[in-house]
C-alpha cells in the first residue's frame, strides 16, 4: 500500500473510475429528464447512468447535513414538483422526502424507493448504498426507469449502464471481490449499523451487538451492557478491525476508537454521505474500501 493510498484514507480523494461528478449535470437541450434524488450517493449513480440525457439534483449534498432529520426548503419542494423521476432511499431514512413527494404530486412522475426495490421493510437497516448487491439492483432499476420515461433513447441508457458497471465501478467491484476472497470471516467491530451491509457484502463477521449499532444510528443511548461487551471485545482483541462513521462520532465511539488504537487494532473510517461532496459514488466508496483493505492487511499480515 503506497503512501498516496494511505493518505486517501483520510481525504477520500482517489480518482478511480471517474465518469462524472455528483453535481447536477444535463445536456442543456431542455429535453433532459429532470431527476431529483433525496441523497447524493443515489444522485451520483443516477447522473452517471443518465449521462447527457438527464439533469440530476440531489437534495442532501452537504457532508455536514444529517439526512435523518433534514428540513426541506421551498426550493426542494419546487424541485420535486418539477421532477419527472424521483429517487428516495426509504426505510424510514428520509421520511421528509416521502412528505415532499406527497405534498408535491407530479404529473406522471416516476418514483423509486430503494427500500421497496430491495425488499427491506421499515425498521430494517436503511443503509442500502453500503450493500454492493443492492447498489447493482438500483443501477438496473434506474436504467429500466430511464428507458420507460425516454424509450426513444433506450440504447443510450443501455450503453451508459454498461459503462458504469464495466468501467466506472470496476475498481469498486474488484476491491469487494478481493477483500471477500482474502479476508472472509474476519471478525470486526463497528460504531453503527451503516457498516453492517458493507460487512455482509465483504464477507466479514460483525461482532458488535446489533442493538448498539442500531442505537448509534438512531441517535439513542446505547446500553451499559452493550458498551461493556464492546470494551471486552477490544480489550481481548476479539475484533481485528474497527470501522466507524466519522460523521457520527459520539463520546462513546471516540472512546472505542481510542481504545482500539491503544490495543493495536486498526481503525478505518466511513462517512454517511459523499465525502468530499463533489466525489462520485465510486471515488468515495473505493477510497473507503482501500482503507479497509489496508487495515485488514495490517491486522492479518496478509
Amino acid at each position: 500500500m503506497t503512501a498516496a493510498t494511505a493518505t486517501a484514507c483520510s481525504t477520500a480523494s482517489t480518482k478511480t473510475g471517474d465518469t462524472g461528478n455528483a453535481a447536477a449535470t444535463g445536456s442543456g437541450s431542455g429535453k433532459a429528464i429532470q431527476v431529483v434524488a433525496a441523497e447524493n450517493f443515489w444522485g451520483s449513480i443516477a447522473t452517471q447512468l443518465g449521462g447527457s440525457h438527464v439533469h440530476v439534483t440531489s437534495i442532501i449534498a452537504n457532508p455536514d447535513t444529517d439526512p435523518h432529520d433534514y428540513e426541506p426548503t421551498a426550493a426542494d419542494a419546487r424541485t420535486v414538483a418539477g421532477a419527472q423521476y424521483a429517487i428516495v432511499n426509504g426505510i424510514g431514512y428520509d421520511a421528509w422526502a416521502d412528505k415532499l413527494l406527497a405534498a408535491n404530486p407530479g404529473n406522471g412522475r416516476t418514483e423509486l424507493k430503494v427500500g421497496d426495490l430491495v425488499g427491506i421493510k421499515p425498521g430494517g437497516n436503511p443503509h442500502r448504498w453500503y450493500s454492493p448487491d443492492d447498489v447493482h439492483k438500483v443501477i438496473e432499476k434506474i436504467t429500466a426507469d430511464y428507458k420507460k420515461i425516454d424509450p426513444s433513447d433506450a440504447a443510450y441508457y443501455d450503453q451508459q449502464k454498461t459503462a458504469v458497471e464495466a468501467k466506472a465501478l470496476a475498481g469498486y467491484n474488484k476491491l469487494i471481490a478481493d477483500i471477500k476472497t482474502k479476508y472472509a470471516g474476519t471478525p470486526i467491530g463497528a460504531s453503527e449499523s451503516i457498516v453492517t451491509p458493507l460487512s455482509d457484502g465483504l464477507g466479514l463477521k460483525m461482532l458488535t451487538p446489533e442493538t448498539f449499532l442500531d442505537a448509534m444510528s438512531e441517535g439513542s443511548d446505547p446500553t451499559a451492557k452493550d458498551k461493556a461487551t464492546i470494551d471486552q471485545q477490544i480489550k481481548n482483541k476479539q475484533i481485528k478491525l474497527y470501522v466507524y462513521n466519522s460523521q457520527n462520532s459520539t463520546p462513546d465511539v471516540q472512546a472505542q476508537v481510542k481504545e482500539a488504537k491503544a490495543q493495536g487494532i486498526p481503525v478505518a473510517t466511513v462517512t454517511e454521505t459523499l465525502a468530499p461532496a463533489g466525489a462520485t459514488f465510486q471515488q468515495w466508496q473505493t477510497s473507503q474500501l482501500q482503507c479497509i483493505e489496508q487495515a485488514l492487511a495490517k491486522a492479518s499480515g496478509k
